[in-house]
């Protein structure tokens, strides 16, 4: 057997998930016909047959089959070395920040102007994510997350408490009775965060004028007068007197806040200066 080409496995891994040629070169970026070559060589190099070639797709061999958990380990080996290599070596440049869409729309962005200040030289790329971004393959430097991982690797320290309340336009709640009310909820894509379960409870049959996967347009409906919404108080405070807090149905959400980096880029000083930055934000909500 000759010594495999190791980047003959990024294509290997791609074509074991995709499982077909045009799906793994959409995922590495390459032609199709540059992933068939390349697992031809991985295979000649290796001996072994690792895709049975079928009509509709490429099917793992049990060679194959064997060989995928060690071939995940050795990416996950290299993504660790450049990890490190990362925390050794940017001392400026760019730092990655993931938060769900709202924070970073709602509550980061208007307020970066003086962590800006603070850390010249450094560019943040802020990303309004709705999926959790896999810090283990530096998709993102930090992220903010409302549920703590519990993946190896990773430091994890609580950033604060986001808390929410019903509102509507001062308008819409003086012209209806409480029972009269239309709601603002979510869609079925976030049917399960505690907010949108809450309102589920207190609506009693009430009817949903308006649903989206967004919070800034439920804040927007509310403020325009299409009913009533549960919305985070940052972003009531935000844009104070558009909204009013309907305090006899006082919200008993609290969602704890958790920053999140791998171990390995923390220790980088572009990333913990960020980091510290998001920390005293927090601390002054």
């Amino acid at each position: 057997m000759n010594t495999p080409n190791w980047d003959d496995l990024r294509f290997f891994l791609a074509l074991s998930e995709t499982g077909t040629l045009s799906g793994a070169a959409r995922a590495a970026g390459v032609e199709h016909s540059t992933v068939a070559r390349r697992i031809d060589a991985l295979e000649a190099s290796m001996a072994m047959r690792l895709f049975d070639r079928l009509p509709r797709g490429w099917l793992l061999t049990a060679a194959g089959t064997a060989l995928l958990p060690l071939a995940r380990r050795v990416e996950d080996d290299m993504h660790a070395l450049l990890r490190a290599a990362s925390g050794e070596a940017d001392v400026g440049g760019k730092v990655r920040v993931s938060a769900p869409p709202a924070l970073a729309a709602w509550l980061l962005a208007p307020r970066l102007k003086e962590m800006l200040e603070r850390l010249p030289g450094i560019e943040i790329e802020l990303r309004g994510e709705a999926r959790q971004m896999d810090l283990r393959r530096r998709e993102a430097d930090i992220a903010l997350r409302f549920e703590r991982p519990v993946a190896p690797g990773l430091a994890v320290r609580a950033l604060g408490t986001v808390a929410y309340g019903l509102y509507g336009s001062a308008d819409y709640l003086v012209q209806r009775a409480p029972e009269q009310w239309a709601f603002l909820g979510y869609d079925q894509s976030l049917e399960q965060a505690p907010q949108q379960q809450w309102l589920d409870k207190i609506r009693k049959g009430r009817p949903y004028a308006l649903r989206s996967n967004d919070l800034g347009v439920l804040y927007q409906a509310a403020a325009g007068g299409c009913g009533v919404a549960a919305l985070p108080h940052y972003v009531a405070h935000r844009c104070a007197g558009e909204v009013e807090l309907v305090e006899s149905d006082p919200c008993p959400v609290r969602r704890k806040l958790w920053i999140v980096m791998h171990e390995d880029v923390r220790r980088a000083p572009a990333v913990r200066a960020v980091a510290d930055q998001i920390g005293a934000l927090f601390a002054q909500t």
